[in-house]
């Protein structure tokens, strides 16, 4: 098959009238710059498109060569690297980057591209794809993240939502400067749970965003949640959802009320739309989100492993306590399986329990009625 001219074909990427003096990186360059431009024909996000052009360059580095010579070898020499040092990569991260690295070889050995005639031209050699099912790790579990990350115990909750309170107060008692922006913590994290809304999607929040239920109405402007800026799938923009607040969590409402009319305009923002803003008058950052948290778990005396999406597994797992139903819980956080809402839900012994005594009643109820019938 011959080359076209589509995006990221070698035709398109090296001028055919020069030649490079060390034609090597040469051609690896632009192998790069290739895959880059047939990404882009696809809408990938630039932070992929830029993980995986770093894959690539450490992944010739560690073993010296170019895609013409890479073999399977090649890849199990390095992920054994990587997960023999004193920080190995996480099980999800591996099967990621093999995943890249087997697209990126299934895109150089495209006949459609001209990489691998380029290559065969120019060294005696073509790239061929170095990753099988053989030396690649399998996706076997459904849910690969790590185990500390966790929905947290009720109890847990609760001191993490008195530490951030107790914050507050220690800083007013003392005089300090930090007040507002230790209030806004408390809030902050407190919504993160009441919304179960992603780190991203925290941050992105504007005033706007904060919506009336015409069914709950008691709630005013606090009814519901628009989300604008959700995990997008690769090559579409984030995706959108409207989160209702639940009876279970109307205490938020008097919070934000508080939050926007009176402690915000502390900030000095004028008209800025964040609804999360800092003492710079602009938009939180998702550095600072992490912060926040790590900050108010160490003094809550929380473990280590506990971090801020785990307010979002919590969230999912209490919805399904309250006895909300899946496909509620589905479109409250923006799965787009209900098999992924399923991943991040850890039920209490206390629910499951209800749940078996409950099946227990409604059997003797049955066996009952029954026995009932017979007796007439």
């Amino acid at each position: 098959m011959d080359a076209v001219d589509v995006p990221g074909s070698m035709r398109l990427v090296m001028p055919g009238n020069v030649r490079a003096l060390d034609p090597a990186p040469a051609m690896f360059d632009a192998m790069l710059a290739g895959w880059t431009r047939q990404q882009q024909s696809r809408l990938l996000a630039r932070k992929t498109i830029a993980d995986r052009m770093s894959l690539l360059r450490r992944f010739a580095l560690f073993n010296g060569t170019y895609p013409w010579e890479w073999t399977p070898e090649d890849v199990e020499a390095y992920f054994s690297a990587q997960m023999s040092g004193p920080l190995p990569l996480a099980h999800s991260t591996v099967r990621g980057q093999q995943s890249d690295l087997r697209l990126f070889c299934t895109f150089v050995t495209d006949a459609r591209y001209g990489w691998a005639a380029a290559c065969m031209e120019e060294f005696g050699r073509a790239p061929v794809q170095v990753c099988h099912d053989w030396n690649t790790a399998d996706h076997v579990a459904d849910y690969e993240g790590r185990p500390g990350r966790r929905a947290l115990t009720y109890d847990e909750l609760q001191a993490l939502f008195d530490a951030a309170d107790e914050r507050v107060d220690s800083i007013r008692r003392r005089g300090r400067k930090g007040v507002l922006s230790a209030w806004r913590d408390a809030v902050l994290l407190k919504a993160v749970y009441a919304y179960g809304t992603r780190r991203r999607e925290t941050a992105m929040l504007d005033l706007h965003d904060l919506r009336h239920n015409p069914r709950a109405k008691a709630y005013g402007r606090f009814g519901a949640l628009e989300v604008r800026f959700g995990k997008a799938s690769r090559g579409s923009p984030p995706k959108r959802r409207t989160v209702l607040t639940v009876p279970e969590m109307d205490w938020i409402v008097p919070l934000l009320t508080e939050w926007t009319a009176e402690v915000r305009t502390g900030f000095g923002v004028g008209g800025h739309p964040a609804l999360w803003v800092t003492e710079r008058c602009g938009r939180i950052s998702l550095r600072r989100l992490d912060e926040v948290f790590s900050l108010v778990r160490d003094l809550a005396g929380l473990p280590d492993e506990l971090e801020l999406h785990c307010l979002r597994h919590t969230y999912i797992t209490h919805l399904i306590e309250f006895g909300y139903p899946e496909r509620f819980v589905q479109d409250q956080v923006g799965h787009r399986y209900a098999a992924t809402t399923a991943m991040y839900t850890w039920v209490s012994d206390e629910y499951r329990n209800r749940l078996l005594e409950d099946s227990i009643r409604r059997r003797a109820e049955r066996a009952g009625t029954r026995v009932g019938r017979g007796a007439r």
